[in-house]
């Protein structure tokens, strides 16, 4: 599945390019008026391959979730069952989230990838994506109902009406309970690093088939900024001191451990940059492969893909190592607080749409970056040209 999603990925159309290109600067607005918007336009004509490219809709968040051996290194404050704690939230409708994704009209999948404790909650098979009834299963694997499942667990719908196609799902892909700390030993297996890019893959596919026009990626794991740094240290050459942040606010003593604990991993393994799958089994997570595999299934569509923080960032390197021509699927939706979040974007040639100080990923930052996005395209569908609207030109 991955040789095949790989070789499916093409490069930028030129001609589409070419198309937006002209059709921006025939538009009702002095050229370059619209800044970075007016390049975006383009680059995703160029994915598309047709100017106008399609509207970006309807958006689908996909948070991959998984839990991580190199937590035992003291690297965050946070207990590790918070990870599944959160999945509830999610799935209640209660998270940051969740807020943003009803305000956007986004759908939110849940997909556990990784997580150390087995969750008590309902879950929908991959294939069961678009809400049917097939493979939506309770506790226990005991047929549950569809719109309870789709509700969410625990939440409170009593501020929405009528059917909410924002609420979160839980899809069970769990390739095992947590990595191994990478400092003692590889986090996982070659095999196992497969599994999980193709689990992302999946779900990639299944949300595409399901009419979804936009991918925003999202992720919940406790500790997961340190695989993070350890990857985008080692996809760009950069020191861990400077693609290491503070993840949740850690306190001085903990980030200085968090620094020694990345290079640690990586002096042990050397990962070789030219090996994705390689550097995802040393040192990253399973939301990390699995969020690589989801912007490779989604290049291969061609269909874009709004990256959140340093989870998704670190991801999109290894996505980027597997087939380059993955870039040009990517948009960059804002600049995490993270500082491997920079130095990864940099490395991608990508440039965020908004820069707000956010550091709690999820996929809020793609999420409020969205409109935006939407903005670029509709410019090229509803903009009068000179021409047709009568205005002169300078």
């Amino acid at each position: 599945m991955v040789e095949t999603t790989i070789a499916a990925i093409g490069p930028p159309d030129g001609a589409a390019m070419t198309a937006a290109r002209d059709l921006q600067a025939r538009l009702t607005k002095p050229a370059g008026s619209l800044g970075a918007l007016e390049e975006l336009s383009v680059r995703l004509a160029g994915l598309a391959g047709t100017c106008p490219p399609p509207l970006p809709e309807p958006a689908a968040v996909a948070i991959f979730a998984g839990d991580h051996g190199v937590h035992a290194q003291r690297v965050t404050p946070w207990p590790q069952e918070v990870t599944a704690q959160m999945i509830g939230n999610f799935l209640a409708g209660g998270a940051v989230v969740n807020a943003f994704a009803r305000q956007a009209g986004a759908s939110v999948t849940v997909v556990d990838v990784g997580v150390a404790t087995p969750l008590p909650f309902p879950t929908v098979g991959p294939a069961d994506l678009a809400g049917g009834p097939a493979a939506v299963a309770g506790v226990g694997g005991e047929p549950t109902d569809v719109a309870a499942t789709v509700a969410g667990v625990g939440g409170d719908p009593a501020h929405r009406s009528g059917p909410d196609r924002t609420a979160s799902r839980l899809v069970d892909a769990n390739v095992r309970r947590g990595t191994r700390d990478m400092t003692v030993t590889a986090a996982l297996t070659r095999d196992e690093a497969r599994a999980a890019v193709e689990v992302g893959i999946r779900v990639a596919g299944e949300l595409i088939d399901a009419g979804a026009g936009v991918l925003l990626t999202g992720d919940m794991g406790i500790a997961n900024t340190t695989p993070s740094a350890a990857l985008v240290a080692a996809f760009t050459g950069v020191d861990p001191a400077g693609t290491t942040g503070r993840g949740t606010g850690v306190d001085d003593e903990t980030y200085r451990r968090k620094v020694a604990v990345v290079r640690t991993a990586l002096d042990r393994h050397r990962p070789d940059p030219a090996d994705p799958l390689g550097v995802l089994a040393a040192v990253g997570g399973l939301e990390h492969a699995a969020l690589a595999g989801l912007i490779l299934g989604a290049a291969a569509r061609r269909v874009p893909v709004l990256l959140d923080g340093v989870i998704a960032a670190s991801a999109a390197l290894a996505a980027a190592a597997f087939a380059p021509d993955a870039v040009g699927a990517m948009v960059a939706g804002h600049r995490s607080a993270e500082p491997g979040a920079t130095v990864a974007l940099r490395h991608l040639g990508l440039d965020p749409l908004v820069d707000l100080g956010l550091r709690l990923g999820e996929g809020t930052g793609a999420l409020l970056a969205l409109p935006v996005v939407t903005g670029a395209v509709r410019v090229l569908h509803e903009v009068a040209t000179f021409d047709a609207a009568g205005v002169s030109e300078k």
